[in-house]
């Protein structure tokens, strides 16, 4: 069974653009930078009962561990994301349908990794 995501992803050829839906995302680890180092956030992942690798903050009286190979691969996504929005097409997302912008993202991808 896939993992449930924030987006319902529908495709086909109604006109109607896509729609968030309120079910939570499953993950194994939440990665965050230091700005998201807060009791209430951290209580709310592990009731979750996933791995929480979010670095401490400097000024935390107790610092506790994270996984940092994991924490670095969170900048490559971000980098990849960066570059993708570069593309006016996807930043501002003109196609309504998500097969449309789908396969733009894709050729979008296809011209970062040739580059």
């Amino acid at each position: 069974m896939p993992p449930e995501t924030p987006w319902a992803i529908r495709s086909g050829s109604s006109a109607v653009p896509d729609r968030k839906t309120t079910s939570p995302v499953r993950t194994s680890s939440s990665t965050g930078s230091v700005r998201y180092d807060a009791n209430h956030l951290h209580e709310r992942i592990a009731a979750r009962s996933s791995e929480i690798v979010i670095p401490p903050k400097r000024n935390r009286k107790v610092q506790r561990s994270y996984d940092v190979d994991l924490y670095k691969e969170r900048n490559l996504i971000e980098r990849l994301f960066n570059k993708l929005k570069q593309f006016r097409r996807v930043a501002t997302r003109y196609d309504k349908l998500l097969a449309n912008f789908m396969g733009f993202v894709k050729l979008a991808a296809i011209q970062i990794w040739l580059r």
